[in-house]
């Protein structure tokens, strides 16, 4: 083997040892250099930085590595930038194209074709599952997207949102299947709710959310007072960020018709988020701020706390949150987060409510 074959061949396989399937990596040229020099005793007598030098732009040219420009250099002529990301590693097709034909009337395999590195093992395995499940779909009951999940991929939770399977909410995408086809339904989270007394399903009409457990309990005297604004024949504990998951719920339960939903949350970052994100999620629904029991809360104003920290703050959903208001209540709300406070919606008490009537 030619003395460059044998400078070049070395580095190939370094990279190829810290390739990787789906995501790039970062390497340190020096570094990379000095396990080459440790391996070849003759590396200086053979002029091995030249070839070195050349390997790494033969490697660059084809895409393998990319130089990362940040003006640092390995300190060695002709100079090389001292970093570089390790390109994502392109994998030779694994799967036999005849399977792969037998299975095309239920899948299109072009996604697999553009991305090889998807062409492993488990995933075909995953493919072929479906596959015979679409076969004898027509004699198949609808399920939980959990139930459907634990069938076909080995774990319920394979399909959800979240870190525990990445790869899996991106599965059906690849193959294009919906979780219509795989009849399975992701049901929402059942809340706790309080009906107004004397009311029936038919009669409800109003529906108050309210994001916190305090003021759900006081919601509810206020309601058999008949003092709460709003009149809502239904009250929603809507437990923080848990709503967003459940509210599809309220339809498998209550008739449909339309309704007119209220929301009251915290006036921080995170009760912002809520209501808005509620609204562009569905749409069709009626879901408005329940203004009167916020502007109850702007009157607390003595009452603010720090605001929890961790949560993010959208300055998109502030503004969007902030439209509904007044020109003045803006400015209170403004200066709320300007000096990263908030209002707690455990203001609201019956005794303080009662204040303002």
């Amino acid at each position: 083997m030619r003395t460059i074959d044998v400078i070049e061949t070395r580095v190939r396989g370094f990279i190829g040892d810290i390739q990787h399937p789906k995501q790039k990596k970062k390497i340190n040229i020096n570094d990379l250099e000095i396990q080459l020099r440790k391996l070849l005793n003759d590396y200086f007598e053979m002029d091995g930085y030249s070839l070195f030098y050349h390997a790494i732009e033969t490697l660059q040219a084809e895409g393998e590595l990319i130089p990362i420009q940040n003006n640092q250099y390995n300190g060695r002529s002709p100079a090389l930038p001292l970093y570089y990301w390790v390109n994502i590693k392109v994998q030779a097709d694994k799967w036999n194209r005849l399977e792969m034909m037998k299975l095309s009337d239920q899948f299109d395999f072009s996604y697999y074709e553009r991305h090889p590195e998807w062409q492993t093992k488990d995933e075909w395995n995953r493919i072929q599952n479906v596959y015979k499940f679409l076969k004898s779909s027509q004699e198949r009951e609808i399920v939980s997207l959990e139930e459907r999940s634990l069938e076909l991929f080995g774990h319920e939770k394979f399909l959800l949102e979240g870190d525990s399977f990445p790869d899996g909410k991106g599965f059906l995408a690849r193959i294009g299947v919906s979780e219509e086809q795989l009849k399975m339904v992701n049901y929402g989270e059942p809340f706790v709710f309080w009906i107004k007394q004397g009311k029936e399903l038919k009669d409800i009409q109003r529906v108050l959310i309210v994001e916190n457990l305090s003021f759900f309990h006081t919601s509810i005297q206020l309601l058999e007072a008949n003092e709460l604004d709003y009149e809502p024949e239904l009250i929603i504990y809507g437990e923080g960020t848990k709503i967003e998951r459940s509210f599809s719920f309220f339809f498998r339960m209550f008739p449909p018709k339309p309704y007119l939903f209220y929301y009251a949350g915290d006036l921080d970052a995170a009760g912002y988020g809520i209501l808005i994100r509620l609204i562009e999620k569905y749409p069709d629904c009626c879901i408005q701020p329940a203004l009167k029991i916020y502007r109850k809360m702007l009157e607390c104003l003595n009452q603010k706390n720090d605001q929890k920290a961790g949560q993010t703050q959208n300055t998109q959903y502030r503004d969007r949150f902030f439209q509904l208001f007044t020109d003045d209540e803006q400015a209170i709300l403004q200066q709320l987060w300007q000096d990263n406070q908030r209002i707690a919606q455990e203001v609201l008490t019956i005794e303080s409510w009662r204040r303002w009537k």
